[in-house]
């Protein structure tokens, strides 16, 4: 059996002049968590329903489980668990009702549909809301019932388009932490233009901008690999002005640019410095401290991270559709 769940394969769509997708390609391995991260109209939600067989590519092609989305394509829906930004949920039904509507739609029947909803149920947590309507439920809970519909016929793969579109922070964090757990045993992919969610959930990163791909790495790999290591500093003023403490450290040699803040707490600045190259400017941060009776309070090293990354990707792309 293949490792690989998801192979797309120089995907484009057109919508009359407009390029939304342009050769899109990639692989997505049994057992991955990718985030598909791009701005909004990037052509994230067309790839999506590319994959799902809602739309048909202009050109190119996609395999989802071995199934060809040309070919086979109600193997691919029944391979694929599928989460709408916008999930289509009844909400006059009971929760237990719409779950097993689900099952049913998916051609479940009496004790296999009884197994699988309870599966269902345990897995997204929906156990003490099962006999509630779906309109009493707040956005957190009614995420959980199209997670359970998404997983009602055991599908290897899940397609996710924005989980956390419209989630305060407490629900997004859970709705993140129920990924993780349903990630551990299926294939996922989960589009969005959040960057927080892809580094906390995501073990790779797929970044699309103006319809093309213009990455594909681990979050940190991608941030090593953009360039200059950072250097924080906390330092104690000692009555030395931000503008002097600023000057101190801009003296190192191999320093580029040199930026501070206030502190946590006061007479502390926070300051940044970036090297020329990829210099470790450690002990020379901490000898200008010294040599300017600075106080020094702690020092790291930090690479760019994944916003830092994302603007330098797709700043000054324009968006075609979504």
């Amino acid at each position: 059996m293949s490792d690989v769940m998801i192979d797309a394969r120089e995907l484009t769509k057109h919508y009359g002049p407009v390029d939304a997708l342009k050769n899109a390609t990639f692989r997505v391995n049994r057992g991955e968590v990718v985030g598909f991260l791009g701005p909004n109209g990037a052509g994230k939600t067309t790839t999506m329903k590319i994959l799902t067989c809602f739309i048909a590519p202009s050109a190119g092609t996609a395999r989802v489980a071995g199934a060809d989305i040309f070919e086979d394509p109600i193997a691919v829906r029944e391979a694929i668990g599928y989460l709408p930004e916008s999930t289509p949920l009844y909400t006059e039904m009971l929760v237990l009702e719409y779950l097993e509507f689900a099952g049913q739609m998916r051609g479940l029947r009496r004790e296999a549909l009884r197994t699988r909803v309870r599966k269902v149920v345990e897995e997204t947590n929906l156990g003490d809301v099962i006999g509630k309507s779906i309109g009493e439920l707040s956005k957190g809970f009614r995420q959980r019932v199209g997670l359970a519909q998404a997983l009602i016929h055991e599908p290897p793969v899940l397609i996710l388009d924005e989980p956390m579109s419209g989630l305060d922070p407490n629900q997004a964090s859970e709705i993140r932490e129920l990924i993780r757990e349903i990630g551990r045993e299926r294939t996922i992919i989960q589009s969005t233009h959040n960057l927080a969610e892809v580094q906390v959930t995501c073990g790779r990163v797929l970044i699309i901008s103006n319809g093309q791909l213009v990455a594909d790495d681990t979050p940190e790999e991608l941030a090593a690999r953009a360039g200059k290591p950072r250097f924080v500093a906390t330092v104690r003023q000692n009555g030395h002005s931000a503008e002097q403490v600023r000057k101190a450290f801009s003296s190192i040699g191999d320093a580029q640019s040199v930026k501070e803040r206030p502190g946590a707490a006061g007479g502390e600045l926070v300051v940044e410095v970036v090297p020329k190259g990829n210099q470790d400017l450690r002990a020379d941060i901490f000898q200008a401290a010294v040599s300017s009776e600075l106080v020094l309070l702690g020092l790291e090293q930090r690479g760019e991270n994944l916003e830092d990354i994302f603007r330098q990707l797709t700043t000054g792309n324009s968006e075609a559709s979504s």
